[in-house]
Parts: C-alpha cells; sequence; structure tokens
C-alpha cells in the first residue's frame, strides 16, 4: 500500500503534511499505521505536485525513499497553493521503481495518485484498455496499474466527464473487471478535489478554509473524520466535503449517454 494526501481551499504551504508535522507523509513513509493491504514501508518513491499561480500543476518526483531527498523539505516551504497533492510509494511486486511509476501523475488540469493494486493485472484490465486510443496506451507513463488507470480517467476527462463521476465510473468499472482490487484514488484539480475509499483507508478534515484528504490524518485534529469503506470524498472549492457511497453495482453518467 501507497500512502497519499491531497488539499483544496485557500493557499496554504505543503511542508507541514507532507514533512513537518506529527504524523506527516514523511513519517508515513517509514512508519505507517496502517498497512492492512500489505507491506511495512513506503519506500519505492513519491512525489508532490501543486498548482502554481499560472494555474497548471508543477511536479518534484524521485524514485527514491522519502526521507533521503534533500531537496524537497525547503522547497515546499517556499510553495503556496490552493491545490495540492503529496504520495510515497509501495511499489506492487514485478512493477519497476522509476520516477515515472511515481504519483502524482499529472496534465495541464489534474494531479492524480491510486493507493493500492489491480488484482489479476494486466490481464484484467485489457478489455478496459484496449479502448484507449493506441497513441495513448503508446505514451503510458509506466507498465503499472496506476498509470494505466491515470490514462484511463485522464480519456474520460478529455471527453467531458464530470469528474466525479469520471472517478466513481472509473472505479465500478475496474471492480467488475477486476474483482477484489483496492481503488483508493485522489484527483485534484484547481476547483475540485475527489477521492476513494475502496477497501481502506481514508480520512477527511475540513478547517481553516480548505480540506484535507489522507490515507492517514498527518495530526490529531478533531475535524478529522474517516472515509466508509466504498464510499466517495468530493471537495469543491469554496464548499463542505460531501461523501456518498459508491457501489459496483451503480450506472455513472458518460458523455453522450442518455
Amino acid at each position: 500500500m501507497c500512502r497519499h494526501l491531497a488539499y483544496l481551499g485557500e493557499p496554504v504551504c505543503p511542508a507541514e503534511p507532507v514533512f513537518t508535522a506529527g504524523h506527516s507523509l514523511l513519517a508515513q513513509s517509514y512508519a505507517p499505521r496502517d498497512m492492512r493491504g500489505g507491506g511495512t514501508v513506503n519506500a519505492d518513491g513519491f512525489g508532490l505536485g501543486w498548482f502554481a499561480s499560472d494555474g497548471r500543476p508543477v511536479r518534484y518526483r524521485r524514485p527514491s525513499p522519502l526521507w533521503t531527498d534533500e531537496s524537497l523539505p525547503r522547497l515546499a516551504e517556499t510553495v503556496r497553493s490552493g491545490a495540492f497533492l503529496g504520495a510515497v510509494r509501495s511499489g506492487t511486486a514485478g512493477m519497476p521503481v522509476t520516477e515515472a511509476a511515481c504519483a502524482p501523475f499529472a496534465d495541464e488540469h489534474w494531479l492524480f495518485s491510486h493507493n493500492g493494486v489491480v488484482r489479476g493485472w494486466p490481464g484484467s484490465v485489457a478489455g478496459l484498455a484496449e479502448k484507449l486510443p493506441v497513441a495513448d496506451l503508446l505514451r503510458i507513463e509506466a507498465p503499472t496499474d496506476s498509470a494505466l488507470l491515470w490514462t484511463l480517467l485522464r480519456e474520460r476527462l478529455r471527453e467531458g466527464a464530470d469528474p466525479v463521476d469520471a472517478v466513481a465510473g472509473l472505479v465500478t468499472d475496474v471492480e467488475r473487471a477486476a474483482p477484489g482490487s483496492r481503488l483508493n484514488l485522489l484527483l485534484v484539480g484547481a476547483d475540485v478535489l475527489v477521492g476513494t475509499a475502496w477497501t481502506h483507508a481514508l480520512s477527511v478534515c475540513a478547517k481553516d478554509g480548505g480540506a484535507l484528504v489522507a490515507s492517514e490524518p498527518h495530526d490529531a485534529h478533531p475535524a478529522w473524520r474517516p472515509v466508509p469503506d466504498r464510499h466517495l470524498v468530493v471537495v469543491r472549492r469554496g464548499r463542505p466535503p460531501t461523501v456518498e457511497p459508491l457501489s459496483a453495482d451503480t450506472a455513472f453518467s458518460r458523455p453522450g449517454s442518455e
């Protein structure tokens, strides 16, 4: 299992949840509290992405343990952003440990992370992958389940799907194709954050003009609330978080659908 977090709200510095808090993402990289899905540490890479003043994402990723990096702590201290995503990776056996395999994945409008595993990879989701444009498959960042999930989600977003429907639909489609998968996703845009708890684990904390969603709370603030399993949390800028159930039997809208 990996650990990840995402924030949406008034501009803040990511250094506290990522580095300086008592149970920051840095601490979770070597001493996670909830790795029931497998693994003991998250040492196979990390990444931090944020939306800059021009409205576009910036990323810093490395394939090494977060605790070995000397540059990002100081860099994070200089950042103030209204939307960011951080992740530390525990790679699935057989998948490469490379920078391209580390979250956040990104395009001009979104940051994305996956905490979990797609069961039966890659054969189980070959049917979903074959519906993608060939050029997108040729440009996939890494031969991993997370990179494919991002490619599938990005295609839905480019087709005009609402981000909440796109994330929910991806989870339900992958669960049907690969039952028992762990599909804890985070998608962050300039004005919306979507997260899923599909097997475990996710918590949300709304405070001080924003909301943070994370695999594990980074501090003991009383506003933290667990997101129930098989539920989706949505944060829209200027609004409190909402939580709604997810079901593999639920059909979500698609562009052009009736």
